[in-house]
């Protein structure tokens, strides 16, 4: 346990979660929160933090972040995916259970916590895979996984065999008191589709992926949904129309929720005109119709939290053929600058912003996470959104350097992270 008695004072505190925005100084002992916005008159600082100018909110809660371990080291490791993830304000991220091996045993399941929070010094969650192996036929043992601190289960990009697997997952689920996470794709009508269909796609030559094969499978898990009572998370959403159809599924009181990859609200398929492999990731990037629509939904709150669908590669995965790269993007580092620049561009407030990233989607899978109630564990993120900066080599922690976003001047930068009272990235 920290016995330091620490005294973050000089900054801003938004806290949305408890409609908390203020100045004044936020109070830590024992590495919890004894006091927000003002300082007990008992309380004496062991050391005091001057923060000037930034803000203080909660640690960022991602909800998915491959770190490539185990079983892909080469791209990526939890040291250096965790140090990504800190430098970036997250405190708390998930891990999908497309591992090597897959994430459907306890043992697994035990061994990604704890190395997190050894290595990485971060909450590292694993979500548990909804099939043995992800194999999309045999359940796993969801109550034995729960018991190992999944805080969900869901069966990464891999499709189940059937509807009616989907059922019997659902319902085991609903049993087991553990939330589904689905990333809504229709393999047949995916097919071997690496961009969206569309104009670009159709002048480049190259494979679509229709809007179809997203709300085709959003529309046969709400059903489902109605039917089992589960609840369920879409993850990464990318069009308009599953937007709208989400929409009206929550207006019905079905008990769903969403978040949104943070690439797919500032870019769109004109982006991967030239072929440019650091855009082909899954879901596509659609149209700017898409873009605008998900922006609206995430202003409203249809779209509750925003991810930042980390995808580390080494550099050999991004120089084939567009077709032939592997998608995905490496994006921690990234998650807050590009967050603020909605903030920039009018789409959501500050306060909404950071909603998005910490109370949002840590209600979604019941995550004591993204507040600062008094008591809480101090899990915090420290940010100047004035400060100016660029992506390049010297500021980057990823072991994956693949980014469209590379050599961009970026506004938002986070100054200091803390878990559990600890400092764990000063910047």
């Amino acid at each position: 346990m920290n016995h330091e008695r620490i005294r973050i004072s000089g900054g801003r505190i938004i806290d949305p979660a408890n409609q908390i925005d203020r100045d004044g100084p936020l109070c830590i002992a024992d590495g919890r929160i004894v006091a927000v916005g003002y300082q007990p008159d008992d309380f004496v600082p062991d050391r005091d933090l001057a923060v000037p100018g930034c803000i203080v909110s909660p640690g960022f809660v991602d909800l998915c972040v491959r770190v490539r371990e185990p079983g892909q080291e080469h791209k990526g490791t939890l040291a250096s995916e965790g140090a990504a993830a800190a430098a970036g304000g997250i405190t708390t991220f998930c891990v999908p259970p497309d591992t090597i091996p897959v994430i459907d045993t306890p043992a697994v399941a035990r061994l990604l916590k704890e190395r997190g929070q050894r290595v990485a010094r971060l909450r590292v969650l694993p979500i548990g895979a909804l099939t043995r192996g992800l194999n999309g036929t045999d359940l796993s043992e969801m109550s034995a996984l729960k018991d190992a601190g999944c805080p969900a289960v869901g069966n990464a990009s891999v499709p189940l065999a059937s509807s009616l697997v989907l059922r019997r997952a659902f319902e085991y689920s609903v049993s087991s008191g553990l939330p589904v996470i689905l990333r809504p794709e229709d393999p047949a009508l995916r097919d071997r589709g690496c961009a969206h269909e569309g104009s670009i796609a159709t002048r480049l030559g190259l494979p679509g992926i229709p809007e179809a094969a997203e709300t085709v499978a959003v529309a046969q898990s709400l059903a489902l949904i109605e039917h089992t009572g589960v609840r369920a998370h879409f993850g990464r959403l990318s069009s308009a129309r599953a937007a709208r159809m989400i929409a009206e599924a929550q207006q019905r009181g079905l008990p769903v929720s969403a978040d949104v990859a943070i690439h797919q609200l500032h870019l769109t398929e004109e982006d991967v005109d030239g072929f440019d492999a650091l855009c082909h990731v899954e879901p596509p990037l659609r149209t700017v119709t898409d873009r605008e629509r998900l922006r609206s939904a995430l202003a409203e709150g249809v779209i509750g939290a925003i991810c930042s669908d980390h995808q580390p590669h080494d550099l050999d995965a991004k120089l084939d053929v567009f077709a032939a790269t592997e998608p995905g993007m490496a994006a921690l580092e990234t998650l807050l600058p590009l967050t603020l620049r909605l903030v920039n561009e009018g789409v959501l407030s500050l306060p909404e912003a950071l909603a998005r990233l910490t109370c949002g989607p840590a209600s979604m899978l019941g995550l004591p996470a993204g507040r600062l109630d008094p008591g809480a564990p101090a899990d915090l993120c420290i940010f100047d959104p004035r400060a100016c900066w660029r992506l390049e080599d010297p500021n980057w922690r990823s072991a994956g350097r693949n980014t469209p976003f590379w050599g961009q001047s970026m506004i938002g930068r986070v100054t200091s992270t803390l878990v559990d009272g600890k400092v764990v990235f000063q910047g």
